[in-house]
């Protein structure tokens, strides 16, 4: 009996000792998993995968997004700085001296055009001013003889007024020749000049072709007074006033944002549409490059203050939260990252060296315009911070293991 006892207390010993053991283990294992689980904010890109998505990285920008009033334009030029270059005499085009797109001076001969009537021109210049010439002497000497009475004063009259019409006549020839930008030497090449500086555009004749009086031949465009005509609502119109900031963006272009400012506004309406005419200068440093007739949209900012921003593709939504990325510092990721499975201990070491991470930032967003949205960091993060711009949406799928996202 004492035998059996005593094999049934060695018995609960050795239960309880396994048991301990296997509860050890158990939680030895548990810390481990608990401790090689990824953060859920945080998600690891290889170099490979990096620039196969093409992740791109940015800073937060201060932008002017709120208390905006919406309007579309496009870029225009004043009249005077747009030419439409004709010629007043027809003729056969000669020669063409410019290509479009050239900068030409003001004064330069874009072409020249033949036409055998200047010539006549030149001719009646010529032999009004020798017959003004010859009857200058006369009129001297008719004046003299009228004074002392020898001839009789109608005769003196009559030089005067033959010597008046030979004036009016060389006058009438030269105005001529001066509108033709010609000179009085015979030559029936007629130049057509550009009347302003600027930039060639359309060409609309060929050598060899005939001109007409009244048809467009050169366009030249000067940009360098480039500005903004914007179509603003009536229900607007009380809110707008010269100088106020216009922020826009070529429609057909990039987002870049351009800045501007209100010069003008039309007293009248433009179209059936009941819109406004809102004229505003496009800073100099931002018109390069710009064309007249681009379609334009934009914010006229009624309040002026800034605030950050990043493009709308850099915030994104996971259920009803929004966050940004961070590029976390190669050095600290790959130390969140160093505990690995034994097994694999090597291994992954070596290619948690080659991994970029990113931290998942909960954000508020605020307005959402011209390509930038207004953000507001639920925690303070580092100046500087490498924020991704473009592939979050990427970060967010991986972060989440392949899953679908909303944004």
């Amino acid at each position: 009996m004492n035998n059996i006892k005593s094999k049934f207390k060695i018995f609960l010993v050795v239960n309880t000792l396994v048991l301990i053991l296997f509860t050890s283990c158990n939680d030895k294992k548990a810390e481990e998993t608990k401790e090689e689980e990824k953060p859920e904010n945080e998600v690891g890109l290889t170099e490979t995968q990096f620039k196969t998505v093409g992740i791109e990285t940015g800073l937060v920008e201060n932008r002017n997004l709120n208390l905006v009033i919406k309007a579309n334009g496009y870029t225009t030029v004043p009249p005077q700085n747009m030419a439409n270059i004709s010629t007043l005499i027809g003729g056969t085009v000669k020669d063409i001296f410019v290509l479009e797109g050239t900068f030409v001076n003001k004064g330069k001969t874009l072409a020249t055009i033949q036409n055998l009537d200047v010539v006549e021109m030149q001719e009646d210049y010529k032999s009004a001013v020798a017959n003004i010439e010859y009857l200058q002497l006369e009129f001297n000497r008719q004046k003299t003889l009228s004074d002392e009475n020898v001839n009789p004063r109608k005769v003196f009259q009559e030089v005067k007024a033959k010597l008046a019409v030979e004036k009016a006549r060389a006058q009438a020839a030269k105005n001529k020749l001066q509108a033709l930008n010609m000179g009085t030497n015979g030559s029936s090449l007629v130049p057509i000049v550009s009347p302003i500086s600027g930039y060639v555009g359309k060409i609309s004749i060929a050598k060899g072709a005939f001109a007409d009086t009244g048809t467009v031949l050169f366009e030249v465009v000067d940009n360098s007074q480039m500005h903004l005509d914007l179509n603003v609502y009536e229900k607007d119109l009380g809110s707008i006033s010269v100088g106020q900031e216009v922020d826009f963006v070529l429609t057909n272009q990039s987002n870049k944002s351009i800045k501007g400012k209100i010069f003008g506004i039309n007293k009248s309406f433009s179209n059936e549409s009941k819109t406004v005419a809102v004229h505003a200068k496009i800073n100099p440093s931002d018109a390069k490059g710009l064309i007249s007739g681009m379609y334009v949209s934009a914010n006229i900012n009624i309040n002026n203050t800034t605030v950050p921003a990043l493009p709308k593709d850099a915030v994104v939504r996971n259920g009803d939260k929004y966050f940004v990325f961070i590029q976390e510092d190669k050095e600290i990721g790959n130390k969140q990252k160093a505990i690995t499975k034994e097994e694999n201990k090597h291994s992954e070491e070596e290619e948690s060296h080659n991994e970029i991470h990113f931290k998942a930032i909960e954000v508020l967003p605020g307005t959402t315009d011209l390509g930038f949205t207004e953000v507001k960091f639920v925690e303070e993060i580092p100046d500087n911070s490498k924020i991704v711009i473009k592939g979050a949406f990427y970060l967010l799928s991986a972060m989440k293991g392949g899953g679908s996202h909303d944004h």
